[in-house]
């Protein structure tokens, strides 16, 4: 295919605002071209909607221009973070990739920089740090966070710019990150685009009269700064210039409201029926392209501006026409199921030794301490490496596992965060994504909810969409047992497993713990690693280094026997080992007994070998019972081997009940060694 060439009015895509001073014409000239190009682009890809040649919607960034164009101009496209709205083309454009290839995406096509995988404004350019954005609009600006941090610390005086609407001002990501960013110190620039509707509510509607969002900058001790884009462009260049600069030289956050316009509605689907009389009208006379170019051609640029636009449309014409005629995307199955996890790195040479903590031996280790060894090992030897989560620090965790850390590694490597699980999730998913390796501790595996954006269609999806590694290991204390209530105790293997895009592990032991952290940490995928609480301080085990600890991923059997296959994971192995012992010595019956430690990717081939052979299957989890991972087990390993069971498959699991406080209730709610034992009796007969 070949690409049309770019007019030369689109050569330059940086601008220094002292030429607005030495070279005022050039430089006006220039944003003129990208704005112009912006418009053209939007104007055309509405009409090429309403004739079904774009795919989803179509949603345009007519009227923000003066916004974007200057911005993205001025930013350092080689070191700077960026995640843009779907108001923001002409940022896109700005920041790299041929048109062609921008009328790619919005077509679906073979063409496609998503591989026609994501929605046509849900792109960027990660390699060159431009984050594709999420509907979750608060959610975006978490790792735009990361991201900025991650460039400094490579060294690299990078500035971070975080796009949002007066409609995602309301969430609550937005205020964690704001907060987060001022805490950390990072060079972010926070930019409201405020054009007056969040679809079709008003910002009347949004916030109490006489609300100005700039002003909640002073909340977070930031500075606050209000830009109208919709008047001079010069004038909104330099006063976005200015904040640049200052954000990149003071390292400190910084909140601007632009007054910007949304000319042709939420998207082309809108009807607009909820404008005012005359409010249309209103803003196509506040439209600052059409002043911007009165302006140029009564300072006596008149052929310069025809020949631009004349360029501009003709080259747009040029694109559609190539773009139009590349195929269709091949429905490629097993390209798209290969895709949805990063491929593995090469391993990392550890060194072969278990790094324990302080003034414990070795040879015997809890399994909170043989987390703490792990995670000591990674500190090390690993530089890219950084844990964070709340209370982690000198308090060591609510749990105790990152004892010590802060001390050896200082606040760098290692610190707390605030009470913001999504955007602090958001901000370790940007780290992940240009070269650092967050290891995110959730002070509850319960908590982790507050972040299932950020998990599940952030981090999950990063690879699918747009081919970007993010090898991010999130540490889950869960289960119940210790009489911490419903907020304290849940297994969540199911509700986080059932999103594609992540693997899992689930230690029952010392040693697998160990392993486990290491393997998890080789990932360039979201990991999540389930502890359970109840077995922090179950015993000690001697753990060793293991040559072999990517084998953690696999199931691994216990013991062995005739008469069933048991499969469980977690603290329920040593009841399936109590209960193994019973039914051997009573009923002379013997299992083959499994703990399945990888819970993502699923390898169950020894499994269905032994189901083969011995036609019984109980499997036991602490888990609800209602969509809970037992249900999964049970169908994967019955549906190639019904034809030969021998009796139904039982499911031992916890009540269909919120977790309750009490220990006399928890125990009636989630399985013992006698319920176990009992179940699997009636079972028997």
């Amino acid at each position: 295919m070949v690409l049309p060439n770019p007019p030369a009015c689109l050569a330059a895509r940086d601008l220094r605002v002292s030429e607005l001073t030495t070279d005022p014409t050039g430089a006006l000239l220039r944003i003129y071209a990208w704005m112009q190009l912006a418009r053209t682009f939007d104007n055309r890809g509405l009409e090429l909607f309403r004739q079904g040649l774009m795919k989803g919607t179509h949603t345009g960034g007519q009227g923000n221009e003066a916004l974007i164009v200057p911005l993205a101009l001025l930013a350092d496209k080689a070191i700077d973070v960026a995640c843009f709205t779907h108001r923001d083309f002409g940022g896109h454009a700005i920041w790299g990739q041929h048109i062609c290839t921008h009328f790619n995406q919005y077509f679906a096509n073979a063409g496609s920089p998503t591989q026609a995988r994501e929605g046509n404004i849900h792109r960027g350019d990660p390699k060159n740090r431009s984050l594709p954005m999420i509907s979750h609009l608060g959610a975006m600006l978490g790792p735009v966070l990361g991201m900025t941090d991650s460039q400094r610390r490579f060294g690299r005086p990078a500035v971070g710019f975080a796009f949002f609407g007066d409609g995602g001002s309301s969430t609550g990501d937005i205020h964690e990150s704001l907060n987060l960013a001022s805490l950390l110190s990072l060079p972010v620039l926070f930019i409201i685009e405020n054009n007056g509707y969040a679809y079709s509510t008003p910002v009347s509607e949004q916030f109490a009269p006489g609300t100005e969002l700039w002003r909640r900058a002073a909340g977070y001790n930031m500075e606050g700064i209000l830009i109208d884009s919709t008047g001079d462009v010069a004038d909104t260049t330099r006063a976005f210039a200015a904040a640049i600069e200052k954000v990149r030289t003071t390292s400190r956050p910084m909140l601007i409201e632009v007054k910007t316009l949304r000319l042709r509605g939420h998207a082309a689907y809108d009807t607009c029926d909820y404008l005012k009389p005359g409010e249309s009208e209103s803003f196509y006379a506040r439209d600052p392209l059409p002043k911007f170019r009165a302006q140029l051609v009564a300072a006596g640029h008149a052929a310069q501006v025809d020949a631009i636009d004349a360029e501009l449309s003709a080259f747009i014409e040029a694109c559609i026409k190539v773009s139009l005629a590349v195929p269709r995307p091949v429905a490629d199955v097993t390209q798209l199921t290969a895709d949805v996890f990063a491929p593995p790195a090469p391993p990392i040479p550890w060194k072969p030794s278990v790094n324990s903590e302080p003034g414990t031996p070795n040879a015997q280790l809890t399994l909170a301490q043989s987390i703490n060894a792990a995670l000591r090992k990674v500190l090390t030897e690993r530089p890219e490496s950084l844990v964070l989560g709340q209370d982690i620090g000198t308090y060591g965790g609510a749990f105790k596992v990152t004892e010590h850390l802060l001390a050896e590694f200082g606040r760098s490597r290692v610190f707390n965060t605030p009470l913001a699980e999504s955007a602090c999730t958001g901000y370790a998913i940007g780290l992940a994504a240009n070269g650092h390796h967050p290891i995110e501790e959730f002070q509850f595996a319960d908590f982790a909810t507050e972040a299932a954006t950020q998990i599940t269609l952030n981090a999950a999806t990063l690879h699918f969409r747009c081919g970007a590694a993010c090898p991010l290991l999130l540490r889950f204390p869960c289960g119940g047992g210790l009489t911490l209530g419903s907020f304290h105790s849940q297994e969540l293997e199911s509700l986080f497993l059932s999103m594609p895009g992540i693997k899992a592990i689930y230690p029952s032991n010392p040693q697998d713990a160990f392993d486990a952290v290491l393997a998890a940490y080789e990932e360039q995928n979201p990991v999540i690693l389930f502890e359970h609480k109840g077995l922090y301080r179950r015993g000690k085990q001697a753990v060793s280094w293991n040559p072999n600890y990517r084998d953690v991923w696999n199931p691994k059997k216990l013991r062995s026997g005739d008469y069933a296959t048991f499969v469980t994971y977690g603290e329920m192995v040593h009841l399936a080992g109590e209960a193994c012992d019973y039914f051997a010595a009573e009923y002379e019956h013997t299992f083959d007994l499994f703990d399945l430690r990888g819970l993502s990717p699923l390898n169950l081939d020894a499994i269905h070998a032994s189901v083969a052979r011995t036609g019984r299957l109980v499997v036991l989890h602490e888990g609800r019972r209602t969509h809970g991972f037992g249900a999964e087990l049970v169908a994967r390993l019955t549906e190639q081997h019904f034809s030969s069971l021998k009796a139904a498959p039982l499911r031992i699991t916890s009540l269909d009940l919120p977790v309750p406080f009490a220990p006399e209730l928890e125990a009636a709610y989630r399985p013992t060694k006698d319920k176990v034992i009992d179940q699997i009796t009636a079972w028997l007969t």
